[in-house]
Formats: C-alpha cells, sequence, structure tokens
C-alpha cells in the first residue's frame, strides 16, 4: 500500500493511469474544464507540472474510475472491499484450531487501525517563512463561484473534553494570502467541536496524502471512530501522525501540504457560491473563517484537488467506495438487507436502493426508517428505494423496470419530514429541513391487502436457454450479443453483487 501521494502518483504512472500536463494551465476555469471532460469520459488522472503562478504541481482525477479507486485503496475491485470489512466484523469464533487460527490471521488487519504518533514527519520539512495561500495553486473551477476553492482539504478538528480528533473535508474558499472559509455544516463533527470550543478552534488542514487517508476523510464514520483508524485499516498499515507546529492538533506525518491556524466562530464571511456536486451552485452564505498562523510542506509537494458538478465526477468512485466498506456494517444492523446502490446519478445522498429479504408485511417501511435512523450514514438520504432481494440493485435498468410495474403510489410511498443536506436547494422551508420520501417497490401479498395473485416474472426454461446456448453459433448469430451489450438489459455492471448467501 502507499505511506503518501508519491507512491501512489509513481503507481498511476507505471500502471498507465496517469497524465502528466507539461505546457502551461490556467488554475481560473481552464484546469476545471479539462478535468470535467476527462472525468465525464472515465479518462486519467492528471498530473499539472506547469500551473500559472504556482511552482507546485496539481494532482486531479486520482479516484476518477473504478480500477483507481480500488487501487487507492489496495484491492482488485470495489466488491473486493465488502469481503474484506464484513470478514472483520465477523465475531464468530471457530470451534477447531485450524478455523481460530485463521480468524486471528483475518483480523490483524485491525491492528493498523491505531494510528502511531511519530515525532516528525515529511510534511514539516520545508515552513513558509510567512504563511501565503496565493503561492498554492488553487482552483477557481466554475465560472460563478465565489472564488479559488481549495476542495480536497483534510480539516482535522479536536474534541476540546475527550481530545479525540476527527477528520472530515469541508471545502474552503481563499479569500487573501491567510484566510479562508470554513464550511462545515451543521451536521458535521467538525462544526460540533467548533461548538465545544467556543469562539476560537484550533484546526490544522492537510492537502495531499495517502489515498485511504483522503478516502477516510469522506467516510460517514460515527464519531467514537477515528477517521485515521479507518484509513490504517484500509491501507494495512497504522497512519503515521505528527503534532502541528503551532496548535496540539495531530496531523498525517506525510502530508504534502499542512494549513495551521484557527477558525474564528465571531468572524462569519459570506461563503460562496460554489459549483457543487448537486449540479447546481450553492449560494453563498455567511461560515465562519480559518485565520492560517503557519503552512508547511515536504520538500517537494504535490498540491491534490478535486472538481464537483454535474456526474459522473471524480467523487462518484469515492462514493461507490464507501457504499461498498459500508455495506457489512449496514447488514450487522439491518441483517435483512442483501445489496445497496447509491447511483451516481442521485448525488449518493439522493437516492438509496436497497434489496431486502422481505419477511412480513410493511417490512420495507420498516427497513426506511431504519435507514434514515442510522445518523451520519444514511440520515440526510432524501429518496430509499427498496426492492426484493433477487432484483439486482446494481443494475438500475433491470430495478428501475421492477419498480415501475411493482409501485402502486397510494399504498407504497411513505413521506416523512426530518434533516436534509445543506446543499439540499429542492426545500421550500428552512435550510437543511425538508421531507424525505421512501418506495416500497417490494412484491405485494395478502397480507398486505393485495387480494389478487402477484403475477410471476417472464422467465425462459433452463433447458431451452442451455439448448440455444449450444446451437448459438449454428444461428449465425455469433458476435451478436457483444455488439448489443450497451443496450441490453442486463446493462453496463460496475459493480457485482454482494450480498451473502440467503438465509
Amino acid at each position: 500500500m502507499y505511506d503518501s501521494l508519491a507512491p501512489f502518483i509513481h503507481a498511476l504512472r507505471s500502471a498507465g493511469e496517469l497524465v502528466e500536463v507539461t505546457v502551461e494551465v490556467d488554475p481560473f476555469l481552464e484546469i476545471a474544464e479539462i478535468a470535467d471532460r476527462a472525468m465525464k469520459a472515465g479518462g486519467p488522472a492528471l498530473l499539472f507540472t506547469n500551473v500559472r503562478g504556482s511552482v507546485f504541481p496539481l494532482l486531479i482525477n486520482q479516484f476518477g474510475t473504478q480500477r483507481r479507486m480500488a487501487m487507492a485503496l489496495g484491492v482488485e475491485s470495489l466488491d473486493a472491499l465488502s469481503a474484506r470489512v464484513r470478514n472483520a466484523l465477523d465475531l464468530h469464533v471457530p470451534k477447531t484450531l485450524g478455523g481460530k487460527l485463521s480468524k486471528l490471521l483475518s483480523m490483524a488487519p485491525l491492528a493498523s487501525a491505531i494510528p502511531r504518533t511519530v515525532a516528525g514527519g515529511s510534511c514539516q520539512d520545508v515552513r513558509m517563512p510567512e504563511p501565503d495561500l496565493r503561492k498554492l495553486p488553487v482552483l477557481t473551477t466554475w465560472p460563478q463561484d465565489g472564488g479559488p476553492f481549495i476542495t480536497l482539504p483534510l480539516v482535522f478538528t479536536r474534541d476540546p473534553e475527550s481530545g479525540g480528533q476527527n477528520c472530515g473535508m469541508y471545502r474552503m474558499q481563499v479569500y487573501d494570502r491567510c484566510t479562508t472559509g470554513m464550511h462545515w455544516q451543521r451536521h458535521k463533527q467538525g462544526r460540533t467541536h467548533a461548538r465545544k470550543w467556543g469562539d476560537r478552534i484550533p484546526v490544522s488542514v492537510a492537502i495531499g496524502a495517502a489515498p485511504a487517508v483522503t478516502y477516510s476523510a469522506t467516510a460517514p464514520l460515527p464519531p467514537i471512530v477515528d477517521e485515521m483508524a479507518l484509513a490504517g485499516f484500509l491501507q494495512g498499515a497504522p497512519v503515521r501522525m505528527v503534532k502541528s507546529l503551532t496548535n496540539e492538533v495531530l496531523v498525517p506525518a506525510d502530508a504534502e501540504f499542512v494549513l495551521e491556524g484557527y477558525v474564528d466562530n465571531t468572524d462569519l464571511r459570506s461563503e460562496g457560491p460554489f459549483g457543487d456536486h448537486t449540479g447546481v451552485y450553492s449560494l453563498a452564505d455567511l461560515y465562519p473563517t480559518f485565520h492560517i498562523q503557519a503552512i508547511t510542506h515536504r520538500a517537494q509537494p504535490v498540491y491534490a484537488a478535486t472538481l464537483v458538478g454535474k456526474p459522473p465526477m471524480e467523487d462518484a468512485w469515492l462514493g461507490k467506495a464507501t457504499e461498498r466498506i459500508f455495506l457489512p456494517v449496514l447488514q450487522m444492523v439491518l441483517p435483512e438487507v442483501a445489496d445497496m446502490n447509491l447511483p451516481v446519478e442521485g448525488g449518493f445522498h439522493n437516492l438509496a436502493i436497497v434489496s431486502i429479504r422481505k419477511s412480513y408485511p410493511g417490512h420495507a417501511f420498516k427497513v426506511m426508517n431504519a435507514l434514515w435512523g442510522l445518523g451520519h450514514m444514511m440520515m440526510l438520504t432524501r429518496t430509499i428505494l427498496v426492492v426484493d432481494a433477487d432484483v439486482d440493485v446494481q443494475n438500475v435498468r433491470e430495478t428501475a423496470w421492477f419498480a415501475l410495474n411493482n409501485v402502486d403510489p397510494a399504498r407504497d410511498l411513505m413521506i416523512v419530514p426530518g434533516p436534509v443536506d445543506d446543499l439540499d436547494h429542492s426545500s421550500s422551508h428552512t435550510p437543511a429541513l425538508g421531507h424525505k420520501i421512501g418506495i416500497d417497490a417490494t412484491r405485494k401479498s395478502k397480507d398486505e391487502g393485495y387480494a389478487r395473485e402477484w403475477p410471476p416474472d417472464i422467465v425462459m426454461n433452463e433447458q431451452t436457454r442451455a439448448l440455444v446456448d449450444r446451437r448459438w453459433r449454428e444461428y449465425g448469430l455469433e458476435g451478436v450479443l457483444e455488439r448489443g451489450a450497451a443496450d441490453d438489459w442486463s446493462g453496463q455492471r460496475p459493480l457485482r453483487s454482494t450480498r451473502p448467501p440467503a438465509e
């Protein structure tokens, strides 16, 4: 695995997954337009080595395909993440000695989950004589943005009571050489820490880190779980942490850049607009200001950035990694859940498609309410669609066909009030408060008031399928299925189902 960003860049280059752009490019809109085209085409990671106004190279789209996201987390495919997490969560102790030894070996990665504090790190190789954000290649990504934004920051805060740390990813609008906005929303743990501190909150921000560390900053973890512990588990080695120079906050020792300072809760400034992952601009609002007291970096750092906007974007694969990692956790709480899909088109919190092993009337509604009650993981999900376990939720076309055939709106819809994402512009009520909808698309029984017999799906018998398989070449149709694969009902399945065996 990778202990910093540099070896991951080397691995991307060796795998043919990186293009180095050496001509001069402008951080004002030009890089964003290049990256947008590359992301939507499933193109490579981009390393810009000649960014106007900065001596530092810029990396973007490092997670922009399923293959690169899997590379980042050290697995062959994102499906393998579910199996790895499920194995670690399996608390059953085998009865045989061989089984016990195998279980101990399978739990070895958990020992890597504890971050390790070290005396110094390469993130502190160089300290700027005077902190100056203008020296960094910070991007302005869309024409109506309020200014340049740091788009891939790892924001570290401490709980003043327990001392526990949190790492979140909150965009930061650059106001001048040493101040930025801090867009931590009311549902975020960084905001909770800020309330405990009062007016002044010590904060350190890392930019550019080992890929598992960067991913973990985006993960919807409960407050008791350290994001760096998740990163250590994913990369199979403890994250090395070092104390900031000007405060007590710990940061990844091998980060590319570290911005140290404090957030002033009394210094509220207009932050935004910002072209967001919703595909529209989130409007300007008042947020507290981050005052930078020191900037340190590696001897030869690379500035890491991302671009958000209308999907698909790079963040699609960060979201898919979350889907696969947290599916086994979800199944521990709700074992009836067979699989889950957070479609890219839904922006990950606008639609969750869940398949269940249905056991009783109203089971789908029980699952919806349970999901909305899971705190940071699912509480902001605007739409939950529940289908039967035999529906492949990774195939959106198949799922849509199944749901559209099965739903009676008067019977199968549930609309509830509750918290929504701060970026949700659809709510007609106050910000971050709106309504969510649950759709029960499971097959109905007489116990649920369905008086008729539910019609069976049309499926060819296996004998005829086997016959046609054997004779396909005789029909002169060889190659037809390959040419029509993109339009076939089976679809392009980026992920295989990882549902456990039926009980």
